[in-house]
């Protein structure tokens, strides 16, 4: 059966995109460290997904930085906690995580213009500035 991961309202990924390997973790842990495969690589294929749509993609890729190869997977390791169960949690709320903050469209900047209050004030502390400048001449003789 397909399961769907949510992401966004909206968006949405199917689970057979996302590839995971249990590797062996690095670091302290002892004689399970070198026994126990328990840190996670995940995979996502962004490039060839069909589920995003290509907006999406591009906010994605900027935002995943040097996780992104250069076919387009994210990569995501995930080696903090120390069972397959909870490293495999944490890559794929990791995921999720990268793709909802990239689901948000930047807001279209509007250009505006200065209102008459904000006119006002220029031209008041230009005439301050003004005559601040013009008491520094010499003195005139009377």
């Amino acid at each position: 059966m397909d399961r769907l991961i949510r992401i966004a309202p909206g968006v949405a990924i199917h689970e057979d995109e996302i590839g995971l390997r249990f590797v062996r973790a690095s670091g302290p842990g002892g004689q399970n460290v070198n026994k126990v495969s328990t840190a996670v690589e995940l995979r996502f294929d962004l490039a060839s997904s069909p589920s995003l749509p290509p907006g999406l993609k591009q906010r994605a890729a900027r935002l995943a930085g040097s996780r992104l190869t250069d076919e387009g997977v994210i990569v995501i390791q995930a080696e903090r906690f120390r069972t397959q169960l909870a490293n495999r949690r944490d890559a794929l709320g990791r995921l999720v995580e990268l793709l909802a903050e990239a689901s948000v469209a930047p807001k279209a900047r509007r250009p505006t213009r200065p209102g008459l209050g904000a006119k006002l004030r220029r031209l008041d502390s230009k005439k301050r500035r003004s005559s601040v400048k013009s008491g520094r001449g010499r003195p005139t003789p009377d």
